[in-house]
């Protein structure tokens, strides 16, 4: 993955002095609310080796967000594939994001998910990005709001991953952003 660079933030692949973030922002109740799991250290580096590897492969996907001034490491936000959720349709690229709580409120996740839409439509080519999240997730998707998506009432979905002893954690609402109403937004913000 080539990095981009935002206002603020730089989103690369992550790298070995990120594990420490990488484990934090995957084993905090906070962070993790939403999600029937916590990571410990072995499975978080894990995932990290296996995050890092389908950016070196795919040139995209959950990347570290690095605040440029500082080279601190806040968290990620990227676009990947969801061929591991089946219920939504193949091809479907996701759009996410996880920050240490300290990062919360400051406008990083937009500014780099920003970047992503445009890497998305601009380069992949994308019809689609999709964002989804667990239905009371309010944070989530008062972003995705932000980025000009929209709620498909039509789509939400039980979260296949999530297991029947958590079914607070099972509905998801998806919400969608097409090219053309990414080209529109972004010629109306001239």
């Amino acid at each position: 993955m080539k990095p981009m660079r935002t206002e603020r933030l730089i989103l690369r692949n992550w790298e070995d002095r990120d594990r420490d973030l990488f484990h934090r922002i995957n084993s905090d109740d906070r962070v993790m609310e939403f999600f029937p799991f916590r990571r410990d250290r072995a499975q978080a580096d894990a995932k990290m080796d296996e995050v890092r590897a389908w950016i070196d492969k795919d040139g995209y996907g959950f990347a570290a967000a690095e605040i440029a001034a500082t080279g601190q490491c806040i968290g990620f936000v990227g676009i990947t594939g969801t061929e591991d959720i089946d219920v939504l349709p193949a091809g479907t690229i996701e759009i996410g994001w996880r920050l240490a709580p300290e990062f919360w409120g400051k406008g990083y996740v937009t500014e780099a998910s920003e970047a992503w839409l445009a890497y998305g439509f601009e380069t992949l080519g994308l019809g689609e990005i999709v964002s989804f999240a667990v239905q009371n997730n309010h944070r989530s998707t008062a972003v995705m709001e932000r980025l000009g998506m929209s709620a498909d009432p039509s789509a939400e979905f039980d979260h296949p991953g999530i297991p029947d002893s958590q079914p607070h954690l099972k509905r998801h609402v998806l919400y969608r952003l097409s090219r053309q109403d990414w080209q529109a937004r972004k010629r109306a913000a001239r």
